[in-house]
């Protein structure tokens, strides 16, 4: 895999700190995850997302569906710290939504 092939993600709980990762499984899953999200609260929680994310990626990617989970929560920082996801810290168990306007093509 070559340097083009990688992209810095962030975490909302770590600022200032990236990593790089797959950039086509971060941009399928990102986009996967957008498309699932809600652009209005309550949003889904994890398990919700999850379960939604299973049947649309690609098993290519991900086959028997494995990964999915780390690349979810990996995405799922990113996206906060970049303003396009918002967190709701008082539900249990949490739930997001997509910043209105943010992420959705």
């Amino acid at each position: 895999m070559t340097k083009s092939d990688k992209i810095e993600i962030e975490n909302v709980n770590s600022p200032g700190r990236t990593v790089r990762v797959d950039k086509t499984k971060y941009e399928v899953m990102r986009d996967a995850m957008l498309k699932i999200i809600p652009a209005n609260e309550p949003g889904l929680t994890a398990k919700e997302i999850k379960e939604e994310l299973i049947p649309v990626v690609p098993d290519e990617l991900w086959p028997n569906g494995e990964k999915i989970g780390w690349w979810q929560k990996a995405i799922q920082l990113d996206l906060e710290a970049k303003g396009i996801l918002n967190r709701d810290p008082k539900s249990k168990p949490l739930r997001w939504w997509r910043e209105p306007g943010k992420g959705k093509s």
